[in-house]
């Protein structure tokens, strides 16, 4: 398959007959029926039918219209923006994967708060974290910031050591649950898996079928399917039912000032192994100058973020 046979099928269709087609494209009407033929054998489909009012397409010939379209417009845009033609300088792109913690937030912030590129394409996507992966894996990321335990080290490393990433720590820190100031469970300065029995748990939203070691969440083994479950998809929503319910979630326990809601906070979470958090890249690339610097960032921001989230937690056990 060609781009030339796609162009003479999608001119085809515009025209509405072979022939004006091949008027318009200055080509023998011979010549473009031979290579729309040679292309619907090597696809196995027809994309329409003739007539004496001209061709009529199929359904399936409609159907890889579009795709035609989509494929010879994605052309013309990558000659656009990479042909000779071009005279200015091509702008800075850096794209960052994480699952859904605020110091990640944070220092993409101090990032555009410091460029001084004149032309720049900077991402920032928050997904699960077989997602991150992904993104990672498939370059659709330049960095990826996701977490272990050792409960999820071993699949989750195996993973990573299959598509040839590798995890860099920045912190290990307790793992805690997500209250709102003025939850009854804000009284204990640790809390059990007994002490939540009864309250709503929420969730981020997990695709189907993908394992629980890759859920945003902390996995305790011995926690039963809550009676109560509130799921969403997004950390805002996330934190807006965190503040405004007695509902409780559970994680790093991480929050930054000035970005985390202020009628959120965070308690240990009794006899649990500690959080390791930190960014995959991968194995033996040499990292960017850009990747460098967003990870002196990340340092400095989860370091921020754990004496804010700390200061908070001493406020409350000190009421």
């Amino acid at each position: 398959m060609t781009f030339q046979q796609l162009t003479y099928v999608v001119e085809i269709s515009k025209c509405g007959s072979i022939n004006k087609a091949a008027h318009k494209l200055f080509l023998s009407q011979s010549g473009i029926s031979t290579a729309v033929r040679e292309l619907e054998e090597e696809l196995g489909i027809k994309f329409f039918v003739r007539s004496n009012r001209g061709v009529e397409f199929t359904p399936e010939g409609k159907e890889f219209l579009g795709y035609a379209v989509s494929l010879l417009e994605q052309k013309q845009r990558i000659e656009s923006l990479y042909g000779e033609s071009r005279s200015t300088i091509a702008p800075v792109h850096f794209s960052v994967s994480t699952q859904r913690y605020p110091f990640t937030e944070d220092a993409f912030l101090e990032m555009l708060q410091q460029n001084q590129e004149n032309r720049y394409q900077y991402t920032l996507k928050e997904t699960s974290m077989d997602g991150v992966i992904d993104d990672v894996y498939d370059h659709r990321a330049d960095i990826g910031v996701i977490y272990l335990t050792k409960l999820t080290e071993k699949i989750v490393c195996r993973l990573l050591d299959a598509r040839e990433l590798t995890f860099h720590e920045l912190a290990v820190v307790p793992p805690c649950v997500y209250v709102r100031k003025g939850h009854p469970l804000t009284q204990l300065e640790h809390v059990s898996e007994a002490d939540l029995e009864g309250y709503p748990y929420s969730s981020f939203e997990q695709a189907q079928g993908v394992a629980v070691d890759f859920s945003e969440e902390l996995p305790m083994v011995s926690m039963r399917k809550p009676s109560k479950a509130i799921i969403v998809n997004n950390r805002s929503t996330a934190m807006n039912v965190l503040a405004n319910t007695d509902a409780y979630s559970t994680g790093s326990g991480l929050l930054a000032e000035h970005l985390s809601p202020a009628n959120v906070v965070t308690i240990p979470l009794a006899d649990k192994d500690p959080v390791r958090l930190g960014w995959i890249y991968p194995q033996n690339a040499k990292l960017s100058s850009h990747a460098e610097g967003f990870v002196r960032l990340l340092e400095q921001s989860i370091q921020r973020s754990i004496a804010y989230t700390s200061s908070l937690h001493r406020q409350i056990v000190g009421k």
